[in-house]
């Protein structure tokens, strides 16, 4: 069970500005995966997830060795998440920090900040409409 205190995410929501919350986990978003898409979240912190107001972009950076992003379940998972309406941003081919060559590195950051801005950019002029 989990307290709101420990959430401050899951209190009853007010008018809160516009936010988007960025999921940048590193190598242990393989463990996160699962989590995220079986909804149960136990890992401190990731309770922020549940709270989301899901009308708000929610981006995820999915990073792991290759053998685990080539896994079918995988594939699975991030479909499940994109099918919550939230945003990935892939992941890229490189030398791994395993040693593994190929998919599975974070994307970078510039990458990451770009697509950040155009979710606001587009979020932006969606509400001035």
């Amino acid at each position: 069970m989990e307290s709101s205190a420990s959430c401050p995410a899951a209190a009853a929501p007010l008018e809160r500005p516009f936010r988007v919350l960025v999921g940048v986990t590193g190598s242990v978003a393989a463990l996160k995966l699962p989590l995220l898409v079986s909804r149960l979240l136990d890992i401190p912190g990731t309770c922020v997830i549940r709270a989301w107001d899901c009308r708000k972009p929610l981006l995820f950076c999915p990073a792991m060795n290759t053998a685990m992003w080539e896994h079918p379940i995988t594939a699975q998972q991030v479909g499940l998440l994109r099918a919550f309406g939230y945003m990935e941003i892939p992941c890229v081919a490189k030398k791994l920090v395993c040693g593994d060559e190929g998919l599975g590195a974070m994307a970078e950051v510039g990458t990451i900040v770009d697509k950040v801005k155009e979710v606001l950019f587009w979020h932006g002029s969606s509400q001035r409409s």
